[in-house]
């Protein structure tokens, strides 16, 4: 697969998946200067060892996330029980698709202010989208790129708010809002990256080659949204065809995964459309979006600490390739001590949002 096509794609998911998310964490209007450097901090510290993780996996097991935990874990010596991260991931992203939706779904329409029930129109995208999935994969990600671009472009010309970016005091909500946005906006801990650089990974090639212009790619994601909001009409339809490609890609990608591990074609559509689907039933958002965001943050934990303290430390010494043994090592103090130990902070500040 092109070399292009993991960062277009990196762009593309993440952006959709902040503006899917930016109304649950009260973002979508608010520019915080300092919560946007919380944001690109965790980016930096949290986000991009993912990256490596998610690469340097895909080249020691040359099949994708849920195919591989078999071997991972017989080569560990682990337990049976750390497959289920794949299973969860699995469903997770039908599950993402159909927030992604349902969100920009509900925002375009009072933007846009359509005489429609925001639930007709979640649920006839999200069969668009599904059907939109047996479309080949670079036409997906080139349908979601000229949307998305067309969106940021014509929010700026059309729309009518303005952005006012202010100072305020940093509280510890605001850890939980940036590494969600860091790891679950930026669809890590999915196989997604894993997946799209299978057929291109070299195992002599360092795993940098392909981690860099991914992160880099989901970084400008961070930095297109802050001068994104939809205010106008046309920006809303525009977003909504996005949501609708994006979606259709994510599901492609649940598809094969299920498929690599063959799981029998009903059971695959039975699978995808009850996660994508649930988003229909009336008054369940307000539960299903914080749902949506732990169980995000679940699947990058289980992974840090599988990664980090499971799996041999020789089996992805090699699959990382680095130029020196002190990049590898600090890495590997990243995914072991500080990814966890930041995630479950995180958790403890969102579920604190919620009571």
């Amino acid at each position: 697969m092109s070399r292009w096509l993991s960062p277009l794609m990196a762009f593309c998911l993440s952006f959709m998946i902040i503006v899917g998310l930016a109304p649950s964490l009260g973002l979508q209007f608010d520019r915080q200067i300092d919560f946007w450097l919380l944001w690109l901090g965790t980016m930096l510290f949290l986000a991009l060892p993912i990256v490596f993780l998610e690469i340097a996996l895909a080249k020691r097991s040359k099949t994708s996330a849920l195919n591989a935990l078999s071997n991972l874990t017989r080569d560990a010596d682990a337990s049976q029980k750390w497959r289920i991260v794949g299973w969860l991931s699995a469903v997770f992203i039908p599950f993402l698709a159909g927030g992604i939706i349902k969100n920009i779904g509900n925002v375009a329409v009072n933007s846009a202010e359509l005489a429609l029930d925001a639930n007709i129109v979640f649920i006839v995208a999200a069969l668009i989208a599904f059907g939109l999935s047996f479309l080949a994969r670079q036409i997906l990600v080139l349908i979601t790129a000229v949307g998305v671009i067309a969106s940021i472009v014509l929010a700026n010309i059309l729309g009518t708010h303005e952005y006012v970016w202010k100072v305020t005091p940093i509280e510890f909500k605001e850890w939980g809002n940036a590494t969600i946005l860091a790891l679950v906006a930026s669809g890590l801990g999915l196989g997604l990256y894993w997946q799209t650089n299978l057929s291109s990974n070299s195992t002599t090639d360092a795993a940098s080659k392909r981690s860099l212009p991914i992160w880099i790619a989901q970084l400008l994601a961070v930095v297109a949204f802050g001068y994104f909001v939809i205010s106008a009409q046309i920006p809303a339809y525009a977003i909504l065809v996005s949501a609708i490609a994006a979606a259709a890609l994510l599901m492609q990608m649940a598809k094969e995964q299920l498929a690599q591990r063959q799981v029998a074609v009903v059971i695959q559509f039975v699978v995808l459309l009850l996660a994508l689907l649930i988003w229909a039933v009336p008054k369940l958002t307000t539960i299903l979006n914080p749902l949506l965001m732990l169980w995000g943050l679940i699947i990058c934990l289980i992974y840090s600490i599988f990664v980090g303290w499971i799996m041999k430390i020789s089996h992805l010494r090699k699959a990382m390739n680095f130029s020196s043994e002190v990049f590898y090592n600090i890495w590997r103090i990243a995914v072991r001590i500080v990814l966890p130990l930041s995630i479950l902070l995180a958790i403890i500040s969102f579920l604190g949002q919620l009571v």
